[in-house]
């Protein structure tokens, strides 16, 4: 149970965090928030003849301020939830559970009207900004609900198709060596834009009929890979009843 002395004691300190946290954004315009439009808080007209990086560190800023500006309100808004406790009686008690809250705790966050075990500000956000998704890696970016597998051309395929002019990975970088050195990014040997090796020179009409193949340096590699290995298909030797007829029985 708090003493009157000490209660007063404590609604002068919460008094003067509010105003000393009222005057810090009249000084400074709510963090240049008053203003009709963002460039204004810089002295800027517009972004039309301002360099890329220096508008990027603006932004950066600016998400600054808007941060200050979001823990200012809460700041104000729970001093006014602890005045109003006072005023009603149940100041020095948990919103949650009702027990007392510690005096020390109060002497040290006087606008609190939690206990530390139901203060929300124990809970740790791990929502991320979208921005920060162009940072990931491009695998697995768009079709992580899509349980199927998509062979479409997707972000990893772009970034090989980019990659194959070269990045700045060397081969230490990597987990395994390469054959060659413009090889020198992450799953080179994929293939990009078709799934088997057989797409490149097997096609067949518009209503999926007259499958051909198109003999071509891709189809000589993949017959001397079948060969070397002594199996029908990449995916494993043909069934008997499917095997024979490709067959020739030697005389």
């Amino acid at each position: 149970m708090l003493s009157t002395e000490k209660l007063a004691d404590l609604r002068l300190q919460l008094l003067a965090e509010k105003a000393e946290v009222e005057e810090h954004l009249k000084q400074n315009d709510h963090f240049g928030y008053e203003r009709g439009f963002w460039h204004e808080s810089m002295g800027e007209l517009s972004s039309y003849d301002n360099h890329p990086a220096d508008e990027g560190t603006e932004l950066f800023e600016r998400g600054k301020d808007n941060a200050l500006l979001e823990h200012y309100k809460i700041q104000l808004n729970n001093i006014d939830k602890a005045l109003a406790a006072m005023e009603n009686g149940t100041y020095g008690k948990c919103e949650v559970c009702g027990k007392d809250i510690p005096i020390e705790r109060l002497e040290a966050l006087p606008n609190t009207t939690y206990c530390l075990e139901h203060s929300p500000d124990q809970v740790t956000s791990h929502i991320r900004p979208i921005e920060e998704g162009v940072l990931l890696p491009p695998w697995g970016k768009f079709d992580m609900d899509n349980k199927d597998e998509d062979v479409a051309f997707d972000a990893e395929d772009s970034w090989q198709a980019v990659a194959e002019w070269g990045t700045s990975e060397t081969p230490s970088d990597l987990a395994s060596s390469m054959a060659h050195y413009n090889d020198m990014y992450i799953e080179s040997e994929e293939n990009i834009g078709y799934v088997e090796d057989f797409e490149n020179f097997v096609g067949n009409d518009m209503y999926g009929k007259n499958i051909t193949v198109y003999p071509n340096m891709q189809h000589e590699q993949y017959e001397d890979a079948l060969d070397e290995e002594g199996t029908m298909t990449s995916f494993g030797d043909l069934p008997a009843f499917e095997h024979d007829p490709y067959v020739e029985d030697d005389e």
